[in-house]
């Protein structure tokens, strides 16, 4: 879920490059709120469930799994962040075209 509101800014922004419009602008600014918000609660979630993976062992972790299973969590926050910059540079072409 947090991978599809995370893509909608870049669906909306692919929208306005081709159809620029004040309207679709304005839909730009909640959609990116909202994906930034997706893309930290989810980097938390995986936080999350890597402690409680890791609580609930009876020996301690070797670090390679530690780490990768906070390389695991950061990748939904990479995506969102990566769809995040791509639709705002459509945005930007898309009004250098209203112009």
């Amino acid at each position: 879920m947090g991978a599809l509101v995370s893509a909608s800014p870049l669906v909306m922004a692919g929208f306005y490059l081709f159809r620029p419009s004040e309207r679709l602008l304005a839909l730009m600014r909640p959609l990116t709120l909202a994906a930034v918000f997706a893309a930290v609660a989810n980097t938390v979630l995986g936080l999350v469930n890597m402690l409680v993976y890791v609580s609930r062992q009876a020996e301690p972790l070797p670090i390679n799994r530690l780490a990768a299973g906070l390389a695991e969590s950061l990748v939904v926050a990479f995506l969102s962040f990566g769809c995040l910059s791509a639709a705002w540079l459509a945005v930007a072409v898309g009004m250098r075209r209203q112009v």
